[in-house]
């Protein structure tokens, strides 16, 4: 596995379930048509994240959306930039809740130390290539999320993580396809169930607050 800063601790595995979310992308960038050139796939480009409404998502990619030579670790916001009106697919993977913690504690000791990381553009260049080249603090965006599922108890990737395609993860059997189509209906749709979820509950809670305060008026009258 590649190195990072922070170590984990060893524990015993809870089998409770957890999910988090593959997000594979196309954005269009000239990287991405490069990368697309060798791997003859329409998404090149994938992420994590641990909440289905994507609120939360973690890559190796640009840090600034104009410049594409300056990358690393970045948290990506799918709601604007490079992510508008992107063709993408969305993945589920069902972990337990102790790998769960184990990833979350690695992409929040990366974005502590984010300065530290590069985009490793040498290294899209020698998986192309089929050569295994290890370089300190360098990830591109399937190397890192590869490295990130690793962590689960039951080692999805057959490969080391620097040889690993966007499409040799989307390949793991114990994915489940959720989603395919405009990263934008995805998000919309996601939203609208959460305000749908939210709006009985704000109702009963609006419905007892004015209740209260009937009660408390009338009870001034007496």
């Amino acid at each position: 596995m590649h190195d990072w800063f922070c170590s984990m601790k060893d524990g015993d595995f809870i089998m409770q379930g957890k999910t988090v979310y593959l997000l594979f992308t196309d954005t269009g960038s000239l990287l991405t048509k490069m990368i697309k050139l060798y791997t003859k796939q329409p998404l090149n480009h994938v992420s994590i994240s641990f909440d289905r409404d994507l609120n939360e998502v973690y890559s190796f990619g640009r840090k600034r959306q104009w410049n594409p030579l300056i990358g690393g670790f970045v948290r990506e916001d799918v709601r604007k930039g490079i992510f508008k009106g992107v063709d993408c697919a969305i993945y589920s993977c069902e972990v337990t809740e102790e790998e769960f913690s184990r990833m979350q504690e690695m992409v929040a000791c990366l974005n502590k130390y984010k300065d530290y990381y590069r985009y490793n553009f040498i290294g899209l260049f020698a998986v192309a290539l089929n050569i295994q080249l290890k370089r300190k603090n360098a990830y591109f965006c399937s190397q890192f999320v590869a490295d990130v599922l690793q962590l689960m108890r039951q080692n999805p990737i057959t490969k080391p993580s620097n040889l690993v395609r966007p499409q040799d993860i989307m390949a793991i059997p114990s994915l489940t396809l959720i989603y395919k189509g405009k990263l934008s209906t995805y998000v919309s749709q996601e939203q609208q169930i959460e305000t749908n979820k939210i709006k009985p509950i704000a109702g009963f809670i609006m419905r007892r607050s004015i209740g209260t305060a009937s009660a408390f008026f009338s009870f001034l009258k007496l």
